[in-house]
């Protein structure tokens, strides 16, 4: 087993003392660079990339040849399970995910078949290995998945949707149906992520970037409760090592003290929360990432560090933050802009830390 050279994210995510606080980017292997478009061109589209654990692997490694970060992150798709159960996943030139066989009726949501996560998902584990070994210990690698409710958002929707018409209307109507979805996405995502831990992700992440379109009362029931029972299924040690677990619900600030209370070790803060005040709502409980707004990085590198700084010093001394945007970075961001954010992340945050 090769020993991790740099340990400082997982460290940061159990609450374990740093000497400075550890940075990544949600979307950092992404459009936003030029060698991923090119890698992107070669495999022929989107989906042929993921599906490629080689290339998959090479553009995970990208930003890391770029950037002094503290961890890697698989290079996959969340939808990879609805895409797994039948759904026909394809992309569309600028204009996101879609499905050709969108859930509509009970029926649809009842025939859908229980995956086979190492024959049906394959090609994910497999990019997870081969990116491991190519790491040989440089930093963790982060595995993730989509939460239940923003899985079943698109399966239901067919696709991106700005009024969630669709998605709510079986979430009130047919409540029955929605938690019979959301019952099957929950053991398929907690035993897909568990596959990646076994494979080699050191960390995973649920993604829950729907949460934030639902009412307090239906948060509980129809997001976070589903993100409680994966947590719970979750793989907790693997090769003598803890693998902690994050999860990011986007706009999810009014609910922190109950998504600090689903057992994993991190909670993901999107933009619109000060981090300072989320620490002391929940920090004494999990460690907290983010969250600095992607769109910072439009600005001069000056600029950015003073935002840099403004949330290193909101956050405070001590262990337990993980350096990151509050969701993914843009695809027309400057690559140098993300060499000024790394670096001031690492050299501003070495006051707040008392190992040397």
């Amino acid at each position: 087993m090769v020993e991790l050279k740099n340990d400082r994210f997982l460290r940061a995510l159990l609450k374990e003392p740093v000497d400075r606080t550890p940075v990544w980017l949600m979307r950092q292997a992404g459009r936003y660079l030029p060698e991923y478009r090119a890698t992107r061109s070669q495999a022929g589209d989107f989906m042929a990339l993921c599906q490629n654990p080689e290339l998959a692997c090479e553009v995970t490694l990208q930003p890391l040849e770029r950037y002094p970060l503290d961890a890697a992150i698989l290079f996959s798709d969340i939808l990879t399970i609805p895409d797994a159960m039948g759904l026909g996943l394809y992309f569309e030139q600028g204009e996101g995910p879609k499905f050709r066989k969108p859930l509509q009726t009970a029926a649809d949501v009842e025939a859908l078949p229980d995956i086979k996560i190492e024959s049906d998902l394959s090609y994910v584990l497999d990019a997870v290995k081969t990116i491991r070994n190519a790491l040989n210990g440089r930093v963790p690698l982060i595995g993730f998945s989509g939460s239940p409710w923003t899985l079943a958002t698109y399966m239901v929707e067919g696709g991106s949707t700005k009024d969630f018409r669709h998605i709510k209307a079986m979430l009130y109507a047919q409540p029955e149906v929605m938690h019979l979805l959301l019952d099957k996405l929950a053991k398929a995502v907690t035993d897909y992520l568990n596959a990646q831990i076994l494979a080699g992700a050191q960390a995973v992440q649920i993604f829950d970037t729907w949460g934030g379109v639902l009412s307090d009362a239906a948060y509980d029931e129809f997001s976070l409760r589903y993100m409680n029972k994966i947590v719970a299924g979750l793989i907790k040690e693997h090769n003598g090592r803890q693998v902690p677990s994050i999860v990011f619900t986007k706009n999810g600030g009014l609910w922190l003290e109950r998504i600090a209370k689903s057992g994993a070790n991190c909670v993901g803060l999107d933009w619109t929360i000060n981090i300072g005040q989320a620490r002391q709502r929940i920090g004494d409980h999990v460690a907290l990432q983010g969250n600095m707004d992607p769109s910072v990085l439009y600005a001069n590198p000056e600029r950015i560090k003073q935002e840099v700084a403004s949330i290193l010093a909101d956050f405070g001394s001590g262990s337990g933050h993980v350096f990151n945007l509050g969701h993914g970075i843009h695809q027309y961001v400057e690559p140098d802009r993300v060499n000024a954010f790394v670096d001031a992340v690492h050299e501003l945050s070495e006051k707040y830390h008392a190992i040397k």
